[in-house]
C-alpha cells in the first residue's frame, strides 16, 4: 500500500512512497540490531556530540523542515518552526545530562559493594502520530538513543515526508547508519514488528484505542511499553483567578496546533462568580484568532490534519449541541476547499455528551459550569481520561492544594500544561502509563541492574 502525502490545507496531491514487503521490513530490523549492538558500546561523549550535531541540522534546515510539517499536516508555520527548534533543544538537554542520568547509584547493603546500573534495552519500535510529527518523534528517541538503543519508527500514514526527513537528519547528525530507521509499513504490521525477536520494547504516542491494542501485542510478547494516549484536559477558573490572563492563555492552550493537541485545554471548568464573565472574555479573543493558509505568518489557525478528521469532529459538536449545550461560536466547517473548521465555543455543556465524555481534536472549547470548587474538582476527574490539568487562582496554595487531588499526570498552577524535556511527561487512567522526559523518560528503556559484590 503506497503512503500518500496531502496538503490538508489545499486537498491538493504531494507525492506517494511504497510501502514495504515482510522482508524488506526484516532486513531493516536486523539491520536496526546490528547497529544497536555496535552504539551499546559507544562512549557517552560520542553519543552527545552527534546529538549536539543533530541540533545543529535542526537549526541548518529550520526552514525547510518547518514548511514540511506544515505542508504535510496544516500547522501554522510559525508554531512548525517552534516545533524543530524544540527538538533541537532536546537533543542540547539529552547531550548535556545524559550522561548525568544515567550514571551508576551506589547503594549501602550488606555487601562490600552495590549499586544499580542502566543498560539499554536494544531496539525499541515506536508509533508516532501526526500532530506534532517532529517533536513527538523527538521527545521518545533522543533519551532512548543517548541512553544506547536503537529506534525503529512507524509514523503516521499521513506524515510520510517527515517521517523519513528525521531519519535523515539523524544521519546527518552522524547516528551510525540503520541506528535509527523509519519503517514504510502499514498499522497491520506493527504486530509483526512488536514480535520481531530484535525488537525489545515499543512506545505509542496515539488513540485510547490503538494504545490498547499495542499493549496488548507488547504484553503477549513480554516486552516493555510505554504509552502516551488522549487527554480531556480540565483548565478549572476559580472565583480569585486573575481573569484576563487566565482568557488569554485558555484561547492559546486551547487553540495551540489548531486544536489538535493532546493536552490543549479541553474542558474550561468554571466556578459560579466568574462563569458568565470569564465566557465574555473568551469570546473576543476566538473571534480574532486568524483562519487562513498556514504558510502565511500571520495565521494561527490551518486547517486539521485530515477531512476525516474534520468529520468527526463535527459529529462530537453537534452530538453535544443536540443534548442541550449552548453554541456561542462556529460549530460548523469551513470552506469549500481544505480541512478547515471554525474556531469554536460551546457553552453549558452537559454530562455524558461528548464534549464532556470524549477528546475534541480540534478547535472546539467547551464551557462545563460548576457548583463551586468542590463541584469543579469532582467534573476535572469525571472523565476516563488523565494526561494534564491547569488551576487558575491568585491564591497559588489553595489552587496547589486542589491540584493534589486531580487524576493526571501533569498539573500546572497558572499556566498552560506543556512538555519540557526537565519535566516528566505522560498520563494515568486512558491517557496511559509510564513516562518520557527528564530523567524518568531516559530510564524507560534501560535495564535497572542490580550489581552486588563481597
Amino acid at each position: 500500500m503506497p503512503f500518500t502525502s496531502l496538503n490538508p490545507a489545499t486537498g491538493e496531491f504531494m507525492k506517494s512512497f511504497p510501502g514495504w514487503d515482510t522482508p524488506r521490513l526484516h532486513a531493516a530490523l536486523e539491520a536496526a540490531s546490528v547497529a544497536q549492538a555496535e552504539w551499546r558500546l559507544t562512549a557517552f561523549e560520542q553519543r552527545a556530540a552527534m546529538l549536539r550535531q543533530t541540533a545543529e541540522e535542526l537549526r541548518r534546515g529550520l526552514a525547510e523542515y518547518a514548511a514540511l510539517i506544515t505542508l504535510e499536516m496544516g500547522k501554522p508555520i510559525r508554531e512548525a518552526r517552534a516545533e524543530v527548534e524544540k527538538c533541537a533543544l532536546a537533543c542540547e538537554y539529552y547531550a548535556l545530562n545524559g550522561a548525568h542520568f544515567l550514571q551508576d547509584e551506589p547503594v549501602e547493603s550488606d555487601a562490600g559493594k552495590s549499586y544499580v546500573t542502566y543498560a539499554p534495552l536494544g531496539v525499541v519500535l515506536a508509533v508516532m502520530p501526526w500532530n506534532f510529527p517532529f517533536w513527538q518523534v523527538f521527545r521518545a528517541a533522543v533519551p532512548a538513543l543517548i541512553a544506547g538503543n536503537g529506534m525503529v519508527l512507524k509514523h503516521a500514514s499521513n506524515v510520510p515526508q517527515c517521517a523519513l526527513a528525521i531519519e535523515k537528519i539523524f544521519r546527518a547528525g552522524g547516528l551510525p547508519e540503520h541506528l535509527f530507521a523509519t519503517l514504510m509499513i502499514t498499522s497491520d504490521q506493527v504486530a509483526e514488528v512488536i514480535a520481531a525477536e530484535q525488537v525489545q520494547a515499543v512506545t505509542l504516542t496515539g488513540s485510547e484505542s490503538a494504545g490498547r491494542a499495542v499493549a496488548a501485542l507488547a504484553g503477549q510478547h513480554l516486552k516493555k511499553c510505554v504509552l502516551e494516549l488522549g487527554g480531556s484536559d480540565a483548565f478549572i477558573v476559580l472565583h480569585d483567578a486573575n481573569l484576563e490572563h487566565a482568557a488569554a492563555i485558555a484561547v492559546a492552550s486551547r487553540f495551540l496546533n489548531s486544536g489538535q493537541s493532546c493536552i490543549a485545554a479541553k474542558r474550561f471548568i468554571l466556578v459560579p462568580e466568574i462563569a458568565d464573565e470569564f465566557v465574555n472574555l473568551l469570546i473576543p479573543r476566538i473571534k480574532e484568532l486568524n483562519v487562513g493558509d498556514p504558510l502565511q505568518e500571520n495565521t494561527q489557525i490551518g486547517p486539521l490534519a485530515r477531512t476525516d478528521l474534520r468529520s468527526e469532529l463535527h459529529r462530537q459538536v453537534t452530538d453535544t449541541l443536540a443534548q442541550g449545550a449552548r453554541p456561542l461560536l462556529g460549530c460548523q466547517p469551513l470552506g469549500e476547499s481544505g480541512a478547515y473548521y471554525q474556531p469554536s465555543l460551546i457553552d453549558q455543556v452537559a454530562p455524558h455528551t461528548p464534549a464532556w465524555c470524549e477528546e475534541l481534536f480540534g478547535p472546539v472549547a467547551a464551557v462545563l459550569r460548576a457548583r463551586d470548587e468542590e463541584d469543579a474538582l469532582r467534573i476535572a476527574n469525571d472523565t476516563r481520561f488523565g494526561l494534564g490539568c491547569s488551576v487558575w487562582s491568585r491564591d497559588t496554595a489553595r489552587a496547589e492544594s486542589l491540584s493534589l487531588d486531580i487524576q493526571v499526570g501533569s498539573c500546572f498552577i497558572n499556566g498552560m500544561v506543556k512538555s519540557d524535556p526537565r519535566l516528566p511527561f505522560g498520563g494515568i487512567k486512558a491517557s496511559g502509563f509510564g513516562r518520557e522526559l527528564s530523567y524518568h523518560g531516559i530510564r524507560e528503556f534501560t535495564n535497572a541492574k542490580t550489581v552486588w559484590v563481597r
